[in-house]
């Protein structure tokens, strides 16, 4: 990464807050990362916060970035391990102060940006932390998690996830918590949830809810994606539509930077304007060896269907990114892409940050 791509990179994208949804801070060719790219989990301790993470985030304009900690899958014990992440990422945090900080509420969005520091929102891909004690939402909230996505891929307590074939819907234990998260205004978010579990919990949380990481499945019929009914309840509710840089986008599984536009654009005509980002599911550091890291996918694929947690579309050629809208200028040439599309620039600023932002403010109140 040169010093001039680096420039270049700032000055395009300096005007606009980017926020993104759902995204990893992570240097993914540093030893510990490489190393651990095959396992079925990356834990917080997995990754790689070093200098190159944090320039070529800063470089890539990005203001904030919803991070996933604590427990998504495994045999860890989900609470313990959700506590030991959270301070994990308590200890980078302090240790990077000088480029990262915390994102307790809407406010510190805006102060991040204006300090030139990368805020860091603490969220949840799985709310099996919970275990049955609703009281935890409490802890986590005091602790900082702002946002808790019910279910991941396969059914929990809570509700069903997109791959579990019975589409059940909510639990009342899962009522019971968007309750309590309504309460202490963490963001819902409906990622991964089965259709029926997205449906209902749009109805009846008090709060807007958000769909952080997704797809349209009206242009790709894959269940991580969402229909037109569940987006359009969605922003109908103040809530909010990120679309992800994943391989779901396109049902070959080799999704390119045009379907990625084309998923915006479907999500706008839906949700309108106001109610959609993005939410990358990756990092802004790019894998430099592609070829050496297919074979960490290989041994990941396989791991995550032995666990059964992997969902449809995913496979051993299937990069978990879009492999032209990756690294340092990937919202650099999101920008470009919609300004091509027609796309004036307040849509743009709205799309890259500004209604994460307003959402958040809806929901992160006191």
């Amino acid at each position: 990464m040169t010093t001039k791509l680096l420039a270049d990179a700032d000055h395009f994208t300096r005007d606009y807050m980017i926020i993104n949804a759902l995204g990893v801070l992570d240097n993914p060719n540093a030893p510990r990362s490489s190393a651990t790219a095959g396992k079925l989990v990356q834990t917080s301790e997995d990754i790689t916060i070093d200098a190159r993470t944090l320039a070529e985030a800063h470089a890539s304009g990005l203001t904030a970035v919803n991070i996933t900690l604590g427990y998504v899958m495994g045999d860890m014990d989900p609470y313990e391990h959700t506590l030991h992440e959270i301070a994990v990422w308590d200890t980078i945090l302090r240790d990077n102060a000088a480029d990262l900080v915390k994102v307790h509420t809407a406010a510190d969005l805006h102060q991040a940006r204006r300090d030139g520091r990368i805020g860091v929102i603490y969220g949840f891909q799985n709310a099996v932390a919970l275990g049955d004690d609703v009281s935890r939402v409490d802890r986590f909230h005091r602790l900082g998690v702002r946002v808790v996505q019910l279910t991941y891929n396969q059914a929990n307590a809570l509700g069903d996830g997109s791959m579990e074939p019975r589409n059940r819907g909510l639990t009342p234990y899962g009522r019971e918590v968007i309750e309590r998260l309504n309460d202490r205004h963490l963001m819902v978010d409906l990622s991964h949830s089965g259709e029926r579990t997205c449906l209902e919990a749009a109805r009846i949380s008090q709060q807007p809810v958000s769909v952080n990481h997704t797809g349209c499945r009206a242009l790709t019929d894959l269940p991580r994606n969402k229909t037109d009914e569940e987006l359009r309840l969605v922003a109908s509710r103040g809530g909010f539509v990120g679309i992800y840089f994943m391989p779901f986008l396109n049902s070959c599984g080799h999704a390119r930077a045009a379907d990625v536009v084309e998923h915006i654009d479907h999500a706008v005509n839906v949700c309108g304007e106001d109610h959609v980002g993005i939410g990358t599911d990756g990092p802004v550091t790019a894998v430099d060896d592609l070829s050496a890291y297919r074979d960490h996918l290989a041994e990941q694929v396989a791991r995550r269907r032995e666990a059964g947690v992997s969902a449809t579309g995913e496979g051993d050629d299937a990069y978990p990114f879009v492999v032209d809208l990756r690294g340092v200028d990937q919202f650099h040439e999101l920008i470009r892409l919609l300004e091509q599309r027609g796309y004036r620039s307040e849509r743009i600023e709205k799309i890259l940050g500004k209604n994460f932002a307003d959402y958040a403010k809806r929901v992160w109140t006191s």
